[in-house]
Parts: C-alpha cells; sequence; structure tokens
C-alpha cells in the first residue's frame, strides 16, 4: 500500500506550487499525482468512516451543554467566561486546539476580566464534544462557525477571535472571510501547514523531517489523500509507526511541557479530555481536523491576506516541540502587520506559563 500511495517515501517534503528561488519554475509534486491515484484506488477498496454518533440521538451520547443552532441545522456547543456578555466591553470567541473543547480558554484571572470587562465563549469545534459534526468542514467554515455563534449570542458588529494550537485555523480563516467582523485577533501557538506555499522549499522540508516518521505519513496522507485517513490511522497491518500527536507520545523538549504532559497524564486529565473531544468519533473530531489543517488551502496566509484594519498578535515558544518555531518566525517576518512575541525557554502548552492569559488580555485591551 505505501507503494501504490506514493511509489516510494522521499526522505524530505516537496511542496507542490512551491516556485524554485530566483525563477518562476514552479516544482512538481511528485507524491500528489499518485497520491491522487492512490486514494482513488484505494477508497474503492477500504471501507469508509463511521457514522458519528450524534449527541443527542438514539444510542449517542447525550446533549449537556449550551448550544445554538446554525442557519444550516448543526447545532455549537459552548461555555461561557469572564463578565456577563450583556455588560462587557470586549467579547472573545475561543477556539481550542487539537485534543481541547468548549471548557478550553485563555486561563486569565476572573480579577482581570472583570477588571476589563472581558467576555469570552469557547465552543466545541465542529465534530468535537457536543457540537454536530460538519462533513463539508473547512478552513472557511471554522470562521463561518465562529461568526454565526457570535450572531446567536449577540456579541455585536465586531469580536476578538482568539486561538490556540490547531484551533488557530479558524482564526486564520476570519481574517480571510470575516476580516469586517473583527476587532482584533490572538493566535497562540498556532500550527502551521507545511504546503503552504510562502515557505522556502527547504525550511518546510528540514521542519518536516525532523518528525517521528509516524507524524510524517499521517501529514502525507492527511494532505494527499485525505479521504482514507480513518483508514490509514486505524490499520495496523503496514510496518509503520503510529502518529505520536495523535496517541500524545511526542517528544516535548521543553521541561514544562513534559511535566505538565506528565501530570495530566498520571492524573487522568488527558484521558477524560480525549473521551470528551472524540466521544461523537474520532474521524469527525482529530481527524478530520488534520485534513483540514494540513490538507490543500484556498488561501495561503503568507500570500493571500491583506493587512486587517484590526490588530493581530501571535504568541509562539522558541522550544515547541509541536510546531517548528522556525516556521512560526518566517510567518511572522513575512506578514509585517502580525505583532510576533516569542517566549524563551518555552514550549507548546502555553496554557501552563504563569500569567500568560492575563499578558494576552492586557496586551489586547490594557
Amino acid at each position: 500500500m505505501e507503494r501504490l500511495l506514493w511509489a516510494s517515501a522521499p526522505s524530505s517534503l516537496v511542496c507542490g506550487g512551491k516556485r524554485g528561488k530566483g525563477d518562476d519554475a514552479v516544482v512538481v509534486d511528485p507524491m500528489g499525482a499518485v497520491g491522487q491515484l492512490g486514494e482513488w484506488l484505494c477508497r474503492a477498496a477500504v471501507p469508509p468512516a463511521p457514522a458519528p454518533r450524534v449527541c443527542g440521538t438514539p444510542g449517542s451520547p447525550p446533549v449537556t451543554a449550551h448550544r445554538v443552532r446554525l442557519r444550516d441545522g448543526r447545532h455549537l456547543a459552548y461555555e461561557e467566561s469572564g463578565v456577563p456578555r450583556e455588560s462587557a466591553r470586549y467579547r472573545i470567541v475561543f477556539s481550542h486546539g487539537f485534543t481541547g473543547s468548549r471548557l478550553d480558554s485563555l486561563r486569565a484571572s476572573q480579577e482581570l476580566a472583570e477588571e476589563l470587562g472581558v467576555y469570552m465563549v469557547g465552543f466545541d469545534r465542529a465534530g468535537y464534544g457536543e457540537s454536530d459534526p460538519n462533513p463539508a468542514r473547512s478552513v472557511r467554515s471554522a470562521a463561518l462557525d465562529m461568526e454565526e455563534l457570535a450572531d446567536a449570542l449577540g456579541l455585536g458588529d465586531k469580536f476578538y477571535a482568539v486561538g490556540f494550537s490547531l484551533g488557530c485555523h479558524a482564526v486564520w480563516g476570519a481574517l480571510k472571510y470575516i476580516p469586517h467582523r473583527l476587532a482584533g485577533a490572538a493566535m497562540l501557538a498556532p500550527v502551521v501547514n507545511y504546503w503552504w506555499p510562502g515557505f522556502p522549499a527547504d525550511l518546510s522540508a528540514a521542519a518536516y523531517g525532523r518528525q517521528a516518521r509516524g507524524d510524517q505519513w499521517a501529514l502525507r496522507v492527511s494532505h494527499h489523500a485525505p479521504g482514507i485517513l480513518h483508514w490509514w490511522m486505524e490499520q495496523r497491518w503496514l510496518p509503520l509507526p503510529t502518529s505520536t500527536v495523535v496517541d500524545n507520545t511526542t517528544h516535548l523538549p521543553n521541561k514544562r511541557d513534559a511535566e505538565v504532559r506528565r501530570t495530566l497524564t498520571a492524573d487522568g486529565t488527558l484521558a477524560r479530555k480525549r473521551e470528551m473531544a472524540t466521544q461523537q468519533g474520532i474521524h469527525e473530531s482529530y481527524y478530520r481536523d488534520m485534513t483540514v489543517m494540513f490538507g490543500k488551502w484556498e488561501f495561503d496566509p503568507m500570500a493571500d491576506l491583506p493587512e486587517p484594519s484590526c490588530p493581530v498578535h501571535l504568541w509562539q515558544g522558541d522550544e515547541d516541540g509541536l510546531v517548528p518555531v522556525e516556521l512560526q518566525r518566517h510567518v511572522a517576518g513575512t506578514l509585517g502587520w502580525v505583532n510576533y512575541h516569542e517566549l524563551p525557554g518555552t514550549g507548546h502548552f502555553l496554557s501552563a506559563v504563569p500569567g500568560l492569559g492575563d499578558t494576552v488580555l492586557r496586551t489586547l485591551f490594557g
């Protein structure tokens, strides 16, 4: 199957659509055409992903959260924090990360939220927790879900979009598709897509190649053959390692990150978070997230976003074991309007950095 999909696994990533330095030649991605053929063949041979266990339907998990109904009939589950939205000066819609939920937030102190008048709403992104799945999920739909949630809750003409890790694709989407609705935006350790054309080929290939082999293959399938990702992630007959990100075993070079993971694993918190996030099915949550984040975007954040009329902030740890800091520096360096905050000696789990939530609020509103 490995040869069927990509003929052979290249030692480095070759990104389709990249222009060579100093000329207008387009570098062809050999995995792309073969991968598309492989996906077509494989989808004819492998079973489809299981149907989701939609919350509130017979035999599925119950609905316990507050939810709003969207125009297409789907529901989004949400959780509010900070000051009451009716009296708030500032209103934030928060997009959680890969294994998160509506319960995630900036972890800012209630005292500061009250001082500044900040209201925050976190929501289960489509297919996560108690939000209905969206088989057509995309970067654009993630942004529009934020907009519809804000409208349903009466957050006004403009709101702040804040995201963490992989959930920041919704913030990039908001900057692209609904910039007129944003009063400001912030991204904490935003995951990057190695196939964004704005990355120099050698830089993205080097960062991609430092990942564990199982993670390389998971992203490769997510990008080139998303229709078979569920089968790929669940199969065990090929002699390939599994994704360390999905298994939560990725090497974390930052000591605080490693300690946080050990603690949350030992007390069962990570298991409970996974159970909550994936209760409607791991395909509709984790795997569809991967195909959206690492698939083929309709735009390149480094080339196709005009300077927004609102401030945009980005926080990144220089010891992040999940998001290569050199790629983040390139994104921020390319987009002069991004206010880039690099945190020395810091990893990926920015919510564990003492006082960072308060720092973000003071930066946005202080």
